[in-house]
């Protein structure tokens, strides 16, 4: 077996953000098999599991925890709209099954596209904004809008999605402006885990030993997935290996069917079809544009 110092870049760019996959396919498993508990709750352990391992990282990096003071600003937008991120994401993969909940989480790339234009200014393409429309065409087959209260459920959990996209986009911004990314993640986990610690203060619903190590795990997974994305960025670009992320799609679905008993209906399969569709064919178009 070669070692992984012996693949290029981009191959080792891909391996990364396939565990991360992993990891994070694992992280909605475990928060899943935690049970009946309080979405904060359970927000709460996964981000203050991340917290506690981004500050050691960054207390042994050579820049400590210095702050850039232009980066305040973008980073509690980041962390605000992370936070809804994370708890819609959670509250909709205790709802719906979680392939799908992962499915609309993914769809973080596509409203970076649109709040990219706005936040950052950049101008989006034909075939950016045509990719945009397909995918949440794609997502409405997911949700399956319907006076039923699943579809409430679907729409939380893209909403979930939108807050994980305006959230990336102050990633991105951030990164323009010179931010080291391990700020970024103590910074985000660090202000999460304070935002839910009231919950938990006031509102904390007692927990089998089971359920603590379900949710500890969970915090351990979202922070190898963090840890694993944020290498994979530093071997290739985004550009170039960002559709290797949407495996995690298929280790939730396996993960689901196997040990949960969840089996994504003939319209999600078709969904997550047309979601990983077009970001493949989104991927191979920026590719050939730079040949």
């Amino acid at each position: 077996m070669r070692n992984i110092k012996t693949l290029s870049n981009k191959s080792q760019g891909i391996l990364f953000i396939i565990a991360a996959g992993l990891c994070f396919s694992f992280m909605t498993f475990f928060i899943k098999l935690a049970g009946d508990l309080p979405t904060m709750q359970k927000a709460f352990f996964r981000n203050a599991v991340a917290a506690v391992v981004a500050s050691i990282i960054l207390a042994r990096s050579e820049g400590g925890f210095t702050v850039q003071k232009t980066s305040w600003p973008s980073l509690f937008m980041r962390a605000s709209c992370g936070c809804i991120g994370i708890f819609c994401n959670f509250y909709a993969i205790d709802k719906i099954n979680i392939a799908d909940a992962n499915m609309l989480n993914k769809l973080s790339p596509f409203f970076a596209i649109i709040f990219s234009v706005f936040l950052l200014k950049e101008k989006a393409n034909k075939v950016e904004w045509t990719a945009v429309v397909i995918a949440f065409m794609g997502a409405l087959l997911i949700v399956k809008p319907s006076f039923q209260i699943r579809f409430v459920y679907g729409l939380i959990g893209a909403l979930g999605g939108l807050g994980a996209g305006v959230a990336y986009t102050f990633v991105r911004k951030l990164g323009k402006q010179g931010e080291r990314g391990p700020v970024i993640v103590m910074f985000f986990s660090t202000f999460s885990t304070l935002v839910f610690l009231p919950y938990m203060i006031f509102f904390y619903h007692p927990m089998t030993v089971w359920q603590t190590v379900c949710l500890l795990l969970t915090g351990v997974c979202a922070t190898g997935g963090q840890l694993c994305i944020t290498k994979a960025y530093t071997k290739a670009p985004a550009k170039e290996i960002s559709v290797f992320d949407y495996s995690q799609i298929l280790f939730a679905a396996v993960l689901g069917i196997l040990f949960l008993h969840e089996v994504p209906d003939l319209y999600s399969v078709l969904g997550y079809i047309v979601i990983i569709g077009v970001a493949v064919w989104k991927w191979w178009y920026n590719m050939h544009q730079e040949e």
